[in-house]
């Protein structure tokens, strides 16, 4: 184990993404020997359902993202609680995740052609990027295999290392230093939040109560805090949800950095972005829709491979809610 994390370190370090590496690591087209047909499988499945339902990139991204937060990209979120642990799914950032159904359902299309080979967190992993590519019709960046499924899942360690929407910049980059990404994945795979929604509970702090005395958060544009009062009417609202990208929230594109620099951030997390020179410049940079997705995929890359297990670390679960 200690060998693996060594050689896991050294491959961040010296090549910058894992996608170098080879050997005990995850590696590219780690099933072509043992499954060949997963990947096709997993693709397949999962554009039947985005076909059906065009919110599933956003669940699916959001999902890949807070299992690879916690113990590393381990499937460790889809694990159900047991009558004596309660796990990463209970945890607040967690409630509002939806699509496990459809990952069990993907699993068992894989479980019927090659039982106890592809691990659960390889089939979140592809189905997260075969999901946002969908509307695409190609790769929008490259997936390594060969992750195993961790058997551990606590509702403590979530609220730990998921990062906060209320997170300022300095908890923001202290969060993605702990998993190995700096300033620039931070800005990057903020890029995220150009699909999906927001609930308002995670944001009306800033159009109600900013520093506890009744106020407006004066980073906040203030037409776009003026809209947004009319879909959260108080701090109490925790159901009604709005786009994090106005106006284009199933469309998957570089638009956040531009409604980033007109200060409608949703988040006070997003607003963050734009309080240092670095992460700023980066935003500059990502106007450009063609660097914004190159450097996206390879954050994503390095993302998908934050303490991954190998080799004979952890398991291949029958199910993904489940251990074996």
């Amino acid at each position: 184990m200690m060998k693996s994390h060594t050689l896991l370190l050294l491959c961040i370090v010296v090549f910058g993404v894992l996608g170098t590496c080879q050997g005990g690591g995850i590696r590219k087209n780690y099933y072509k020997v043992s499954c060949p047909q997963a990947e096709e499988i997993i693709k397949k499945a999962t554009e039947k359902y985005v076909a059906k339902n065009p919110t599933l990139p956003a669940k699916f991204l959001r999902m890949h993202f807070h299992d690879c937060f916690v113990r590393g990209c381990d499937a460790s979120l889809l694990l159900n609680s047991t009558s004596n642990n309660t796990a990463e799914k209970q945890a607040i950032p967690n409630l509002t995740l939806s699509g496990f159904n459809i990952i069990d359902d993907i699993k068992a299309e894989v479980e019927k052609k090659c039982p106890g080979v592809v691990s659960c967190a390889d089939v979140l992993a592809l189905a997260a990027r075969d999901s946002v590519s969908f509307k695409f019709q190609r790769p929008l960046w490259e997936v390594l295999t060969g992750r195993r499924d961790g058997r551990m899942s606590r509702i403590s360690e979530a609220l730990t290392n998921i990062p906060s929407p209320f997170s300022n910049f300095t908890s923001l980059v202290r969060n993605f230093a702990s998993k190995g990404l700096d300033v620039h994945d931070l800005v990057v795979l903020s890029g995220g939040h150009t699909i999906g929604i927001g609930h308002c509970n995670t944001f009306s702090n800033r159009l109600y109560n900013f520093t506890g005395r009744g106020d407006q958060d004066p980073s906040l544009n203030a037409v776009y805090a003026a809209f947004l009062k009319t879909k959260c009417r108080s701090l109490r609202d925790n159901t009604t949800i709005v786009e994090m990208d106005p106006r284009s929230s199933l469309k998957f594109d570089n638009h956040y950095y531009f409604i980033l620099k007109q200060k409608m951030g949703l988040f006070q997390s997003d607003a963050a972005l734009l309080t240092n020179k670095d992460a700023l410049k980066t935003v500059n940079e990502l106007l450009n829709s063609s660097k914004f997705f190159k450097k996206f995929a390879q954050s994503m890359q390095k993302m998908g491979g934050i303490g991954v297990l190998t080799g004979t670390a952890g398991e291949i679960r029958k199910k993904c809610y489940v251990t074996n």
